[in-house]
């Protein structure tokens, strides 16, 4: 599935997003052939489980009402979610960070493909950047919440935003236990109630923010 599917769920985007969204296909194609940051096989499922995937974060913040500065993409990988919400959001900074070198490569290259000056690259792991804080965190379930909130609470002024798939209920119960949150703290949104793929049935979007929202 191409670029379409994206335009479809975000006409709003003006001709330099859909160019950049346009060229996100043959970029990736281009750097997953070098470094691998997405499975081979899923490669022509890019603008679906990766692309969209991503913007689901953008559609929640946009309809919630919120209007962050900055964000930081933790454990982006090759670049998801941030690099295609950097390209939907081009008012809000966006940092990027991983501990693997090649990966924030692409990265790098992607963003500057793009012509993203709104994405900074970082390679680090997430507990080593001190004195910086973001207003959300976002990211696609790199591990367990309750390993996750611990390594980025420091980072983040507003919350977290995080993608996840499943039965999530048990793994925000450990999260509420061990990390200090309160039960209202935490929302839980279906992305099936934003994009009708079969992709996204079972596809979440868990909220933890600081203050009750």
């Amino acid at each position: 599935m191409n670029e379409d599917i994206i335009f479809k769920y975000f006409p709003e985007l003006d001709g330099t997003q859909r160019e950049r969204m346009t060229m996100l296909g043959p970029l990736y194609r281009e750097w997953n052939s070098r470094i691998n940051v997405i499975s081979r096989k899923d490669m022509d499922n890019l603008y679906v489980h990766h692309v969209l995937h991503s913007l689901a974060l953008v559609r929640f913040i946009k309809d919630h009402g919120l209007r962050p500065e900055s964000i930081f993409d933790a454990g982006t990988g090759g670049g998801f979610p941030g690099i295609p919400m950097a390209v939907a959001m081009p008012e809000c900074r966006f940092t990027l960070c991983d501990s693997i070198a090649k990966k924030i490569r692409v990265v790098t290259e992607v963003a500057t493909a793009l012509g993203l000056d709104n994405v900074t690259p970082v390679c680090s792991r997430t507990e080593a950047i001190k004195d910086r804080k973001y207003d959300y965190v976002v990211s696609r379930a790199v591990t367990e919440l309750s390993r996750f909130v611990p390594l980025t609470r420091h980072l983040y002024t507003e919350g977290i935003l995080y993608l996840k798939g499943g039965d999530v209920q048990p793994e925000i119960e450990d999260c509420v236990r061990r990390c200090r949150i309160t039960p209202e703290q935490v929302s839980v949104y279906g992305i099936s109630d934003l994009f009708e793929e079969d992709f996204f049935e079972s596809k979440k979007i868990i909220c933890i923010f600081k203050q009750k929202h």
